[in-house]
């Protein structure tokens, strides 16, 4: 008999024109933040946008001119959560109109660019960073690790 295990609340939103399998983002979603023992009282909110949206995000917030493709916003701090009272950990932008064109760039299908895009995005929301070149290894090699291991997890 399985228990009743609680699970993390993402919500995955599309709000542009390209194809993205919704289901899957929110797959690896919860996949993530089983794996790097995130409260379950944390949600995640992941946003797919057009290139003017994220560029207008990008300007606002980051003072960067032109679309990207990812934007984190992060809201509360995991260590910081109070055990049954529910919390935001933050919202993952993401842009499949960029991730499709630096895909084929990487070698990557669009999905598999996404799907890297999303770890990554969620990994700023922990406080992981790649500014130096050693919190660039480390940041890269967990999102390579989890990757791995949502594809061997048959979720894929």
């Amino acid at each position: 008999m399985a228990l009743d295990t609680p699970t993390h609340t993402v919500t995955v939103v599309d709000e542009q024109q390209l194809p993205v399998d919704t289901d899957r983002l929110a797959r690896l979603a919860h996949d993530v933040l089983r794996r790097l023992d995130v409260p379950v009282e944390l949600e995640l909110s992941v946003t797919c946008v057009d290139r003017e949206r994220i560029g207008e995000l990008n300007a606002a917030h980051m003072g960067n001119e032109g679309p990207t493709d990812v934007l984190a916003f992060p809201i509360d701090d995991p260590d910081d959560v109070t055990a049954g009272v529910p919390g935001l950990l933050g919202d993952v932008v993401l842009c499949p109109a960029v991730a499709g064109q630096q895909a084929g760039e990487h070698g990557r299908s669009a999905q598999a660019e996404l799907d890297l895009l999303l770890v990554h995005g969620v990994l700023h929301l922990l406080g992981h960073d790649h500014a130096g070149a050693g919190e660039r290894e480390r940041m890269f090699g967990l999102t390579d690790e989890l990757l791995v291991a949502f594809a061997a997890g048959g979720t894929s």
